[in-house]
């Protein structure tokens, strides 16, 4: 499944205002929601959390930059993948994730978070997703 170019121009156009929010702010929302729904996942990260809001909104700046061309951003996605596994990370804490940056998305956005745009950063998710599960996890793992 591939990203059609309207998909990848509104994925475009509505992560543009979250490149001039702090990474701080964005980050505190997302992980904030991921924790609060997902309590034991908090042990896979460092205390100090600033950090990691960078290394999220850094991964994030990248993959949308280069929607265009994810096919080119597979090997790094898998590799990142990989280290994820090394952190703890289980192949069903990417639907947790992935529920998290969707409700991020949408208190950013408001309303402008209509069906077609939440369409659209489905499709990305799922592909980022399913190239990091699958760079990670054997099926039997992740059924």
């Amino acid at each position: 499944m591939g990203l059609t170019v309207e998909q990848i121009q509104l994925v475009k156009n509505t992560w543009g205002p979250f490149r001039r929010i702090d990474p701080k702010l964005v980050g505190d929302v997302f992980y904030s929601k991921l924790f609060m729904e997902h309590p034991g996942l908090r042990r896979l990260f460092p205390k100090d959390m600033g950090e990691q809001y960078q290394k999220l909104l850094a991964m994030v700046n990248l993959i949308v930059g280069r929607l265009h061309q994810i096919d080119k951003l597979t090997d790094d996605i898998s590799e990142m993948a990989r280290r994820h596994v090394r952190y703890g990370v289980k192949a069903e804490h990417y639907t947790a994730v992935g529920n998290a940056l969707f409700w991020t998305l949408e208190q950013g956005m408001g309303r402008d978070w209509v069906p077609e745009v939440k369409q659209a950063w489905t499709a990305c998710y799922t592909i980022l997703s399913d190239t990091m599960i699958n760079a990670s996890y054997s099926k039997t793992q992740h059924k």
